[in-house]
């Protein structure tokens, strides 16, 4: 099985096993079931895993999760660019694309290998992504390729991301740190969260 395919299994697990019941369902959000071909090409072109519904409002949401070995970490993850890829018009990715109202992240009480094992999260993090682009559209949030490993906040009220490659060469990505988000804007910036705080 080729490592697209794995990853999306393992993020189609947690999902469906683990997110819509302790996330989703704790919010009163309820998955909206879209055409297959529709939902393939918001998740291409829009950067949208799925779309929830709440009364009158309708949220599109990207999803990420890690294993437990990423539990350390205070930051969601955005990737970036994959200029490595053979078609060109592939180059810039889900950053340039994004259309999502939110981003949920979340690790596991697990390891990628042990998914089964998995009964909830170590945290997740549920992040306003409209706010997070106006705050990249304003600079207050810019990505740098300053060769640090994690996030900083500069000039006491801007968040400096530095652009991170992964070791296989597929593609490149920035973490933003939820707790300065938090820290510099307000608990506004996140719509739910459970360890990340």
């Amino acid at each position: 099985m080729s490592y697209y395919k794995n990853d999306r299994a393992f993020t189609d697990f947690v999902h469906k096993q683990l997110a819509v019941p302790l996330i989703y369902a704790s919010l009163g959000w309820s998955e909206v079931q879209l055409r297959k071909d529709y939902a393939n090409y918001i998740d291409m072109l829009d950067g949208i895993d799925y779309v929830f519904r709440n009364g009158d409002n309708v949220m599109s949401v990207q999803e990420r999760f890690r294993d437990e070995k990423y539990k350390q970490f205070t930051d969601f993850t955005i990737r970036y660019r994959r200029d490595e890829n053979k078609n060109e018009c592939r180059h810039e990715s889900e950053y340039y694309k994004m259309k999502a109202h939110y981003f949920t992240y979340g690790i596991l009480d697990s390891t990628k290998k042990e998914i089964s094992k998995s009964s909830s999260f170590l945290k997740y993090a549920i992040v306003d992504l409209k706010k997070v682009y106006e705050k990249l559209d304003s600079k207050s949030i810019f990505i740098s390729d300053n060769h640090k490993n994690k996030c900083e906040i500069v000039d006491g009220c801007r968040i400096e991301c530095p652009i991170k490659y992964n070791s296989d060469g597929s593609s490149s990505f920035f973490p933003i740190d939820i707790s300065y988000l938090v820290k510099l804007w307000g608990n506004d910036m996140i719509v739910d969260q459970q360890g990340f705080l």
